[in-house]
């Protein structure tokens, strides 16, 4: 009897479950659609263990392939990982120019896999400033998988929230100024339009590893309404397991959009 009774307590404790013991469980609630992930921690995971801090965004490539499969299983329609910012430009040249080649390494690598899982890759972000080696690998992935019905996978690369709401705002102002646009119709869904994620529904669960409490100008008009999820863990140290408790947190809240 006690034997049964401490194998029921293990079944009921997540930390002692395999993901695909989580995953079934989950799948049987409500998935959010679009999860979004601000990627943090590769540097200082890398400096923990006196390594490059090039190591750690080669090491935090692995995990964006191992979350989108498993974001995938769960029945997640869209992913948008924050890739690059358009303040990341800021960091030392050897570490941008070593960002810039990731999209080419890990689209290469893992783009027969993408095609596998039916993923089909999107990327959103000014894609005027991007090395043309990052440019096509991007474009490659993008038509190779444009006919996939499966997962999302947003890359969001040089991308910035408030650029982006400059960008519609001025486009707005030139279909008023050209009479293509009535200023009476401008709305909330209207404006929406404009943005890089017009095709897209807005996240319904924010992710943000490594600790930090902050948007970083990641998507600031589409997370008026998403449930936010913080974790001290490190991005490369992120794992399947981490990416069920949020859905498992976000499963646990009520949302009301307002309402009662």
């Amino acid at each position: 009897m006690l034997k049964k009774i401490q194998a029921w307590k293990k079944s009921q404790d997540p930390g002692t479950q395999s993901f695909e013991e989580r995953k079934e469980r989950v799948k049987k609630q409500a998935v959010p659609e679009h999860i979004a992930i601000i990627m943090d921690g590769n540097g200082r995971w890398a400096q923990k263990r006196a390594l490059p801090r090039m190591m750690g965004h080669h090491e935090g490539m692995k995990v964006v392939r191992q979350i989108t499969k498993a974001a995938s299983q769960l029945g997640v329609k869209a992913l948008t990982l924050y890739a690059f910012s358009t303040e990341n430009w800021k960091r030392p040249k050897v570490e941008v120019e070593f960002l810039m080649k990731l999209p080419e390494e890990f689209l290469t690598t893992f783009l027969p896999e993408l095609i596998e899982e039916n993923v089909q890759v999107r990327i959103m972000g000014d894609k005027s400033e991007l090395p043309s080696h990052t440019l096509r690998a991007v474009d490659k992935a993008i038509d190779e998988t444009k006919d996939n019905t499966g997962l999302i996978l947003n890359f969001a690369l040089n991308y910035g929230s408030r650029h982006e709401i400059v960008k519609a705002v001025q486009a707005i102002a030139k279909d008023v100024e050209s009479n293509n646009l009535n200023p009476s119709e401008i709305n909330d869904e209207l404006f929406s339009s404009y943005l890089m994620s017009k095709s897209l529904q807005d996240p319904d669960l924010l992710i943000r590893t490594s600790g930090e409490l902050r948007l970083s100008n990641f998507m600031l008009w589409q997370l008026a309404y998403t449930e936010f999820w913080f974790t001290d863990v490190l991005w490369p140290d992120f794992k399947e397991n981490h990416l069920i408790e949020a859905i498992e947190a976000f499963q646990n809240r009520g949302r009301r959009f307002g309402g009662v």
